[in-house]
């Protein structure tokens, strides 16, 4: 079961090599702190955070790096426009960042360097350009010659030529940046100082780093030349990880990194999510309103990380769903192992898949499908799987008094349950005793069964799990057999 991953810079799948055995470093191109973290965000760091989660889970020691950008023309409108300093916007977001993530369960990185805290390294990164002939001052600027990098469009695919054709009708000749560049497509490594700005000293003048020098020095600092996994959203390839790769290799003379990831865009409702449409969802706005952090981890999974996704009302509504039924298996243990004779003080806790103890079926389908291409929505169906024959079971037990599969079975199965969601990173909370019941009458409850029992003879099992779950919300259990359905209130 070898682990294959789609690289963005050769276009095709490959086998997993690391640059040292059984250990990964890996890079994700993070936030820039103007602003709350909004659903695009909150994709690519449950991405990330559970493709270390799974690399960690087949036995690999992982590096995690996430940077903060944290000097930028956006922060900086933002502090001018609130009487306030570019370090206090920054700071104030970096604290909401790791406040919502926090709600959606995403373990931090070992390290969260700041562009404003590699100063040393931005420099002496553009430095070594400069005296290798790929980098020119010009009047407290410094650029990157892009033409002098014969590899410039390898990740993106783009050429020159082609973009050339299509950059003259939108360049304005009277810019003054444009005025000190030597080739259009040359950009910023150093900007000058601008009145009122923040500013640093360096061997060009006062000034700031342009963006993408920044994520380079980062690169370098905390994890060396060569990288295992550099990751990011799809709308970082051109040109950032462009840039990057060109500013780093024409340094170094290795690759950057081994492979290049990236995740999707995600939409709201099938347009591009942008506040001028009315369509922008912090991650913040969206648990507040009584999501479940859990069912936007399961939302972001039900889809190949790579692909686009769209977020709408039914789409959360169906992963509220399914988070039902994973956390229905989930709390099976508490709810049903002192009955069963478990021993609960072991079991309910994450084991690597290198340390299970016998052979597991589960366990092996959930590598086998995620070994390919990271393909979190396949492994996905093992864990529904396991949490429904889970729930099939406690209602016999309630109903019989007696389970028909082995207590011993069926400690194993929840505790593949627990295991394979934590690498997913979903995680149930026992909730304090509610009256869930809303007054349905006994009528009423009839009726929603019938319902339930129409959409299973069409085959529309996600009406008949809507159903199912919607009644056990209320504290309304259903027992499945072959003589009907039955139901009794919690």
């Amino acid at each position: 079961m070898t682990l294959t991953l789609y690289n963005t810079l050769t276009r095709r799948q490959e086998p997993f090599q690391t640059v040292e055995p059984g250990k990964v470093k890996m890079y994700y191109c993070g936030v820039t702190v103007y602003d709350y973290c909004h659903l695009g965000h909150a994709r690519a760091c449950i991405v990330w955070d559970v493709v270390r989660r799974y690399l960690q889970f087949i036995g690999y020691e992982v590096r995690y790096i996430q940077n903060f950008t944290d000097i930028d023309d956006k922060i900086l409108n933002r502090a001018f426009v609130e009487h306030s300093s570019m370090e206090a916007v920054a700071d104030r977001f970096i604290k909401a960042y790791f406040e919502d993530m926090a709600r959606l369960g995403i373990k931090e990185a070992d390290e969260y360097p700041r562009a404003t805290h590699t100063m040393n390294g931005i420099q002496r990164l553009i430095h070594e350009l400069e005296n290798k002939g790929f980098a020119y001052p010009a009047d407290g600027d410094v650029y990157y010659a892009v033409r002098e990098f014969s590899g410039y469009g390898k990740l993106s695919g783009r050429k020159l030529e082609d973009m050339q054709a299509g950059k003259s009708d939108r360049v304005n000749v009277e810019d003054p940046e444009y005025q000190k560049k030597k080739d259009p497509f040359d950009f910023a490594l150093w900007k000058a100082a601008k009145p009122g700005e923040p500013a640093w000293e360096s061997p060009w003048g006062a000034g700031r780093p342009g963006w993408h020098i920044e994520c380079s020095a980062m690169v370098r600092d905390r994890l060396g030349d060569t990288i295992d996994i550099h990751a990011g959203g799809a709308d970082l390839i051109f040109p950032h990880h462009e840039n990057e790769i060109a500013q780093s290799e024409a340094v170094t003379g290795k690759p950057l990194a081994r492979y290049w990831l990236h995740n999707g865009m995600v939409k709201v409702d099938g347009e591009k999510m942008s506040k001028s449409l009315g369509n922008f969802i912090t991650i913040r706005e969206l648990l507040d309103r009584g999501v479940d952090p859990m069912a936007v981890r399961l939302f972001v999974l039900t889809a190949q990380y790579r692909t686009p996704i769209d977020f709408t009302d039914e789409a959360i509504a169906a992963a509220t769903n399914g988070w039902h039924t994973i956390k229905e298996g989930l709390l099976f243990g508490q709810q049903y192992g002192e009955k069963l004779g478990w021993d609960l003080g072991i079991g309910n806790i994450p084991i690597p898949s290198t340390q299970y103890p016998v052979p597991n079926p589960y366990i092996e389908r959930f590598q086998e499908t995620v070994n390919n291409d990271f393909n979190f929505p396949g492994g996905l169906t093992v864990l529904f799987e396991l949490a429904k024959e889970l729930r099939r079971e406690g209602n016999i037990l309630v109903h019989e008094g007696k389970t028909e599969t082995s207590p011993e079975e069926l400690q194993q199965q929840w505790q593949t349950l627990v295991t394979l969601a934590g690498v997913l990173g979903l995680k149930a909370e026992i909730e304090a005793e509610t009256d869930k019941n809303d007054g349905l009458s006994d009528a009423e409850i009839e009726a929603k069964i019938q319902q339930r029992q129409e959409a299973r003879q069409t085959k529309n099992f996600a009406e008949s799990d809507r159903i199912r779950d919607e009644l056990q919300a209320q504290g309304i259990t259903l027992i499945d057999s072959r003589d009907g359905t039955r139901w009794h209130r919690n």
